[in-house]
Protein backbone atom coordinates (compact mmCIF):
# COMPACT_ATOMS: atom_id res chain seq x y z
CA UNK A 1 0.00 0.00 0.00
CA UNK A 2 1.54 3.06 -0.97
CA UNK A 3 2.14 6.31 1.22
CA UNK A 4 -1.33 8.68 1.59
CA UNK A 5 -0.09 11.83 1.35
CA UNK A 6 -2.10 14.03 3.34
CA UNK A 7 -2.18 18.02 3.81
CA UNK A 8 -3.07 18.72 7.95
CA UNK A 9 -4.39 22.16 8.71
CA UNK A 10 -4.54 23.57 11.96
CA UNK A 11 -1.25 22.08 12.41
CA UNK A 12 -0.22 23.84 15.49
CA UNK A 13 -3.29 23.07 17.58
CA UNK A 14 -4.38 19.68 19.41
CA UNK A 15 -5.04 17.49 17.11
CA UNK A 16 -3.00 19.19 14.35
CA UNK A 17 0.06 18.30 16.39
CA UNK A 18 -1.75 15.05 16.85
CA UNK A 19 -2.04 14.05 13.19
CA UNK A 20 1.57 14.98 12.54
CA UNK A 21 3.13 12.87 15.20
CA UNK A 22 1.51 10.20 13.99
CA UNK A 23 1.50 10.54 10.60
CA UNK A 24 5.51 10.59 10.72
CA UNK A 25 5.83 7.82 12.63
CA UNK A 26 3.67 5.30 11.22
CA UNK A 27 4.08 3.36 8.00
CA UNK A 28 1.30 4.31 5.24
CA UNK A 29 1.26 7.84 5.54
CA UNK A 30 2.97 11.02 4.17
CA UNK A 31 3.07 14.52 5.58
CA UNK A 32 2.25 16.63 2.31
CA UNK A 33 1.64 19.76 3.94
CA UNK A 34 1.37 21.62 7.32
CA UNK A 35 -1.07 24.96 7.36
CA UNK A 36 -2.01 27.23 9.91
CA UNK A 37 -3.64 30.67 10.52
CA UNK A 38 -2.08 33.68 8.53
CA UNK A 39 -0.53 35.22 11.80
CA UNK A 40 1.00 32.60 13.39
CA UNK A 41 4.23 32.89 14.70
CA UNK A 42 5.65 29.62 13.32
CA UNK A 43 4.82 30.40 9.63
CA UNK A 44 7.58 28.99 7.59
CA UNK A 45 9.40 27.22 9.86
CA UNK A 46 9.93 23.39 9.49
CA UNK A 47 6.97 21.44 11.10
CA UNK A 48 9.61 18.30 11.61
CA UNK A 49 11.76 20.75 13.55
CA UNK A 50 8.72 22.15 15.59
CA UNK A 51 7.31 19.44 16.35
CA UNK A 52 9.91 16.12 16.17
CA UNK A 53 13.16 17.61 16.80
CA UNK A 54 14.25 17.04 13.10
CA UNK A 55 13.42 18.08 9.74
CA UNK A 56 10.45 17.08 7.38
CA UNK A 57 11.39 19.63 4.53
CA UNK A 58 7.43 20.22 5.28
CA UNK A 59 7.77 24.28 5.81
CA UNK A 60 4.32 25.22 7.68
CA UNK A 61 1.85 27.14 5.21
CA UNK A 62 -0.56 30.23 6.30
CA UNK A 63 -2.25 29.10 2.90
CA UNK A 64 -3.88 25.23 1.79
CA UNK A 65 -3.74 26.47 -1.68
CA UNK A 66 0.17 26.48 -1.39
CA UNK A 67 0.54 22.74 -0.81
CA UNK A 68 -2.67 20.76 -2.18
CA UNK A 69 -0.65 20.19 -5.48
CA UNK A 70 -0.40 16.42 -5.11
CA UNK A 71 -2.12 15.93 -1.84
CA UNK A 72 -4.76 13.11 -1.74
CA UNK A 73 -6.64 14.62 0.83
CA UNK A 74 -7.11 17.25 3.62
CA UNK A 75 -7.71 16.84 7.03
CA UNK A 76 -8.76 19.81 9.21
CA UNK A 77 -9.37 20.47 12.62
CA UNK A 78 -9.59 24.26 12.93
CA UNK A 79 -12.64 26.86 13.76
CA UNK A 80 -15.82 26.56 11.36
CA UNK A 81 -14.90 29.71 9.43
CA UNK A 82 -11.22 28.42 8.63
CA UNK A 83 -12.89 25.10 7.67
CA UNK A 84 -15.15 26.62 5.89
CA UNK A 85 -12.86 28.52 3.48
CA UNK A 86 -10.24 25.39 3.09
CA UNK A 87 -13.15 23.18 1.68
CA UNK A 88 -14.33 26.02 -0.58
CA UNK A 89 -10.63 25.95 -1.60
CA UNK A 90 -10.11 22.38 -1.80
CA UNK A 91 -13.26 20.44 -2.98
CA UNK A 92 -13.24 22.49 -6.38
CA UNK A 93 -9.82 20.72 -6.94
CA UNK A 94 -11.92 17.27 -6.29
CA UNK A 95 -9.48 16.46 -3.13
CA UNK A 96 -11.07 14.33 -0.37
CA UNK A 97 -11.65 15.80 3.28
CA UNK A 98 -11.84 15.03 6.37
CA UNK A 99 -13.40 17.86 8.87
CA UNK A 100 -13.35 17.15 12.44
CA UNK A 101 -13.96 21.12 13.29
CA UNK A 102 -16.37 21.23 16.12
CA UNK A 103 -19.20 24.23 16.21
CA UNK A 104 -20.17 24.44 12.48
CA UNK A 105 -23.79 26.74 11.87
CA UNK A 106 -26.40 25.14 10.10
CA UNK A 107 -25.76 27.74 7.06
CA UNK A 108 -22.17 26.76 7.07
CA UNK A 109 -23.04 23.10 7.05
CA UNK A 110 -25.39 23.62 3.83
CA UNK A 111 -22.66 25.33 2.14
CA UNK A 112 -20.18 22.36 2.89
CA UNK A 113 -23.38 20.00 1.41
CA UNK A 114 -23.18 22.45 -1.71
CA UNK A 115 -19.32 21.80 -1.63
CA UNK A 116 -19.28 17.85 -1.31
CA UNK A 117 -21.09 17.93 -5.30
CA UNK A 118 -17.26 18.74 -5.71
CA UNK A 119 -15.33 16.33 -3.44
CA UNK A 120 -15.68 13.43 -1.04
CA UNK A 121 -15.79 14.83 2.04
CA UNK A 122 -16.15 13.00 5.94
CA UNK A 123 -17.46 15.36 8.82
CA UNK A 124 -18.29 14.38 11.81
CA UNK A 125 -18.08 15.85 15.30
CA UNK A 126 -15.58 12.91 16.59
CA UNK A 127 -13.69 10.60 14.96
CA UNK A 128 -13.19 8.48 17.33
CA UNK A 129 -14.45 4.92 16.72
CA UNK A 130 -16.05 4.03 20.14
CA UNK A 131 -17.67 7.31 19.75
CA UNK A 132 -19.25 6.72 16.81
CA UNK A 133 -19.96 3.18 17.49
CA UNK A 134 -22.14 5.36 21.31
CA UNK A 135 -23.64 7.19 18.42
CA UNK A 136 -24.74 3.90 17.42
CA UNK A 137 -26.02 2.62 20.22
CA UNK A 138 -27.80 5.79 21.16
CA UNK A 139 -30.19 5.42 18.10
CA UNK A 140 -30.96 2.11 19.17
CA UNK A 141 -31.59 3.27 22.70
CA UNK A 142 -33.96 6.16 21.45
CA UNK A 143 -35.73 3.77 19.58
CA UNK A 144 -36.68 1.56 22.45
CA UNK A 145 -36.92 4.34 25.29
CA UNK A 146 -39.95 6.49 24.24
CA UNK A 147 -40.31 9.89 25.31
CA UNK A 148 -41.26 8.39 29.15
CA UNK A 149 -37.55 9.03 29.85
CA UNK A 150 -36.11 11.71 30.34
CA UNK A 151 -32.78 12.38 28.13
CA UNK A 152 -29.81 13.82 29.69
CA UNK A 153 -26.54 14.60 28.29
CA UNK A 154 -22.83 15.51 30.03
CA UNK A 155 -20.00 16.41 28.58
CA UNK A 156 -16.65 17.16 29.92
CA UNK A 157 -13.74 18.65 28.42
CA UNK A 158 -10.49 20.59 29.08
CA UNK A 159 -10.60 23.88 30.02
CA UNK A 160 -9.53 25.62 26.35
CA UNK A 161 -11.90 24.07 24.27
CA UNK A 162 -13.80 27.11 23.04
CA UNK A 163 -17.35 25.80 21.60
CA UNK A 164 -20.27 24.16 24.19
CA UNK A 165 -21.60 21.93 24.05
CA UNK A 166 -19.54 19.77 22.14
CA UNK A 167 -20.11 18.87 18.89
CA UNK A 168 -20.12 15.26 20.32
CA UNK A 169 -23.12 16.06 22.71
CA UNK A 170 -25.52 17.86 20.28
CA UNK A 171 -24.72 14.94 17.41
CA UNK A 172 -25.83 12.92 20.47
CA UNK A 173 -28.90 14.85 20.92
CA UNK A 174 -29.71 15.20 17.71
CA UNK A 175 -30.19 11.49 17.09
CA UNK A 176 -32.65 11.25 20.20
CA UNK A 177 -34.93 13.75 18.55
CA UNK A 178 -35.23 12.56 15.11
CA UNK A 179 -35.37 9.53 16.77
CA UNK A 180 -38.60 10.83 18.35
CA UNK A 181 -39.74 12.50 14.93
CA UNK A 182 -38.87 15.29 15.60
CA UNK A 183 -37.93 17.87 12.51
CA UNK A 184 -36.25 20.64 14.47
CA UNK A 185 -34.08 19.12 17.33
CA UNK A 186 -32.48 22.07 18.64
CA UNK A 187 -36.44 22.85 19.52
CA UNK A 188 -36.58 20.71 22.65
CA UNK A 189 -32.58 21.09 23.58
CA UNK A 190 -32.47 22.57 27.37
CA UNK A 191 -28.90 23.95 27.94
CA UNK A 192 -28.55 24.20 31.40
CA UNK A 193 -30.92 25.40 34.13
CA UNK A 194 -30.91 27.83 36.28
CA UNK A 195 -33.30 29.59 38.64
CA UNK A 196 -37.13 28.23 39.19
CA UNK A 197 -37.68 26.44 35.82
CA UNK A 198 -40.49 24.35 36.73
CA UNK A 199 -41.44 20.58 36.56
CA UNK A 200 -39.52 19.07 34.06
CA UNK A 201 -41.42 18.56 30.65
CA UNK A 202 -41.58 15.44 28.32
CA UNK A 203 -39.57 15.15 25.05
CA UNK A 204 -37.10 17.99 26.64
CA UNK A 205 -33.04 17.29 26.01
CA UNK A 206 -31.11 18.41 28.52
CA UNK A 207 -27.21 19.45 27.69
CA UNK A 208 -24.92 20.26 30.09
CA UNK A 209 -20.82 21.16 29.18
CA UNK A 210 -18.43 20.55 31.95
CA UNK A 211 -14.63 22.55 31.44
CA UNK A 212 -12.07 21.88 33.64
CA UNK A 213 -8.16 20.48 33.68
CA UNK A 214 -7.13 18.71 30.82
CA UNK A 215 -9.46 16.20 30.20
CA UNK A 216 -9.57 14.61 26.58
CA UNK A 217 -13.10 14.26 26.67
CA UNK A 218 -16.40 12.42 28.24
CA UNK A 219 -19.78 11.89 26.98
CA UNK A 220 -22.74 10.77 29.21
CA UNK A 221 -25.98 9.75 27.53
CA UNK A 222 -28.76 9.41 30.08
CA UNK A 223 -32.13 7.73 29.89
CA UNK A 224 -34.05 7.95 33.48
CA UNK A 225 -37.40 6.39 33.25
CA UNK A 226 -40.11 5.64 35.54
CA UNK A 227 -38.22 3.13 38.17
CA UNK A 228 -34.99 2.67 36.16
CA UNK A 229 -32.23 4.49 34.52
CA UNK A 230 -29.74 3.78 31.40
CA UNK A 231 -26.75 5.24 30.64
CA UNK A 232 -24.42 4.94 27.77
CA UNK A 233 -20.88 6.86 28.43
CA UNK A 234 -17.59 7.53 26.80
CA UNK A 235 -14.57 8.52 27.92
CA UNK A 236 -11.07 9.90 25.83
CA UNK A 237 -8.13 8.92 27.68
CA UNK A 238 -5.61 10.09 24.62
CA UNK A 239 -6.19 11.90 21.32
CA UNK A 240 -4.91 9.18 19.58
CA UNK A 241 -8.47 7.74 19.34
CA UNK A 242 -9.09 10.74 17.44
CA UNK A 243 -5.97 10.63 15.01
CA UNK A 244 -6.40 6.84 14.57
CA UNK A 245 -10.23 7.51 13.14
CA UNK A 246 -9.57 10.70 11.17
CA UNK A 247 -6.63 8.84 9.04
CA UNK A 248 -9.04 6.10 8.76
CA UNK A 249 -11.53 8.10 7.12
CA UNK A 250 -8.94 9.62 4.80
CA UNK A 251 -7.78 5.94 3.93
CA UNK A 252 -12.05 5.12 3.17
CA UNK A 253 -11.98 8.62 1.10
CA UNK A 254 -9.89 6.99 -1.43
CA UNK A 255 -11.33 6.65 -5.11
CA UNK A 256 -14.91 7.59 -3.05
CA UNK A 257 -17.73 9.15 -5.13
CA UNK A 258 -18.65 13.39 -4.34
CA UNK A 259 -20.83 13.78 -1.29
CA UNK A 260 -21.06 14.53 2.26
CA UNK A 261 -20.49 11.26 4.58
CA UNK A 262 -19.81 10.82 8.23
CA UNK A 263 -18.02 8.18 10.53
CA UNK A 264 -20.88 5.85 10.41
CA UNK A 265 -20.25 5.29 6.67
CA UNK A 266 -16.99 4.53 7.02
CA UNK A 267 -17.56 2.63 9.95
CA UNK A 268 -20.14 0.84 8.08
CA UNK A 269 -22.85 1.34 11.26
CA UNK A 270 -25.49 2.83 8.58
Amino acid sequence: MSDLKIVVTGAMGRMGQALIRYICSHDGYELHGAVERHDHPDLARDIGALLLGRPLEVKLENDVRNVILGAQVVVDFTLPDAALRHAEWVAPHGIPLVVGTTGLSAKQRAKLEKLAKHAAIVLAPNMSVGVNLLFHLARHAAEVLDEEYDVEIVETHHRNKVDAPSGTALRLAEIVARQWDREEPGEYFDHGRQGSVGVREYGRIGLHAVRGGDVVGEHELHFFGPGEALTLSHRATSRDNFVKGALRAARWLQGRAPGLYDMQDVLGLR
